[in-house]
């Protein structure tokens, strides 16, 4: 028990103490360190999501902390770093610069068209670059410590830096990726650090061997040619798909047993809460109709750890700037927080 106070009360009212959850515990005590990374600097449809770890944040302490799956599993410890002001004040600026790309390219107009562009699109993608290399040195750090890491987006593009620093600490590992969509295009808009790019750069880590897609329903052809000629390595579940065998009887267990076949023994998830029903984070980035009810997702998630193989790490991206969105967001990052803690103990049970 890492917890500091051995008095404390995980029944009591939510204490606004400055952490996750309001549980009292400091990045020394803790086993889970949640980064916030305040960035979608390439969204290219609803903004609002750097907002999302705030958010998160604030709906936190409205949490009652019994778990079904691990009641004990706030012993943990579990602290969020502070949001860092200096990415989210980058990310105002280059949002701004990114915009003007967007609208460009929207009207069928060239970047090098005047004024030129490019210059413009050339900072942003280095601006992309430092965030990454600003996450990989803190999950490294934390994990040389012997910790634990999650992160909070933010968009999609922000956890690419974290996949780098468990590629130099595990030869192979899969992604269990929930989504809406499948994130495989190259530089999106011009932008190497597109939200729309994360898995495609993601592939570039020989370490991930495996990359499981959930809930796809807004795709492009050429991702799904990229999907279809992976040889293997990528796995997609189509929500139209998924949804076709349910009403024909499939039943989901059987289906997520299913997708977790495809995974290897350690397994990172990266989820997106735009691969849920839209009713859920209505106010995410890109919102499509479909998706995920939750409890299926924590469903997929309990099967994966009955398999025994091990979660390594997680991010929850593209909570919406919305009271509603951050309730639902904070329950995602317990319950995984939670899950992940059973999967590396000894003797788990779910």
């Amino acid at each position: 028990m890492t917890i500091q106070q051995p008095d404390y009360n995980p029944s009591g009212v939510g204490e606004i103490n400055g952490n996750i959850f309001g549980l009292p515990c400091d990045y020394e005590s803790a086993n889970l360190i949640v980064i916030a990374v305040p960035w979608e600097v390439t969204v290219s449809y609803g903004a609002g999501t750097a907002n999302g770890p705030q958010q998160i944040l604030d709906a936190s302490i409205q949490l009652d902390l019994f778990d079904f799956d691990h009641p004990d599993g706030w012993k943990q410890g579990i602290f969020m770093m502070e949001i860092p002001q200096d990415i989210l004040e980058k990310n105002e600026y280059y949002r701004t610069l990114a915009a003007k790309i967007i609208e460009r390219l929207a009207q069928g107009k060239q970047l090098t068209a005047t004024p030129d562009l490019t210059p413009v699109l050339t900072a942003i993608n280095q601006a992309g670059e430092q965030v990454n290399q600003w996450l990989f040195t803190q999950c490294q750090a934390a994990m040389n410590q012997g910790k634990r890491v999650a992160v909070i987006g933010g968009d999609h593009s922000v956890p690419l830096g974290y996949f780098q620093a468990l590629a130099a600490k595990y030869p192979n590992y899969g992604i269990l990726h929930i989504d809406a969509h499948a994130d495989l295009r190259d530089a999106y808009e011009g932008f190497e650090f597109s939200h729309a790019s994360i898995m495609f750069n993601g592939l570039k880590i020989p370490q991930i061997s495996k990359l499981v897609q959930v809930g796809l329903r807004d795709i492009s052809h050429d991702e799904v040619k990229m999907i279809d000629q992976s040889d293997g390595r990528i796995i997609a579940y189509y929500d139209p798909i998924i949804k076709q065998k349910l009403y024909a009887g499939s039943t989901w267990i059987d289906i997520c047993q299913e997708i977790i076949s495809h995974l290897p023994e350690y397994v990172y998830l990266s989820f997106d809460v735009d691969g849920l029903d839209p009713k859920l984070c209505p106010s995410t980035g890109t919102p499509v109709p479909g998706g995920l009810e939750l409890e299926q997702t924590f469903c997929l998630f309990r099967e994966l750890v009955k398999s025994n193989r091990k979660i390594i790490g997680f991010d929850v991206c593209e909570v919406g700037d919305a009271e509603w969105d951050g309730n639902v967001g904070a329950r995602i990052v317990y319950k995984l927080a939670n899950l992940m803690d059973l999967s590396l103990s000894p003797l788990h049970r779910v």
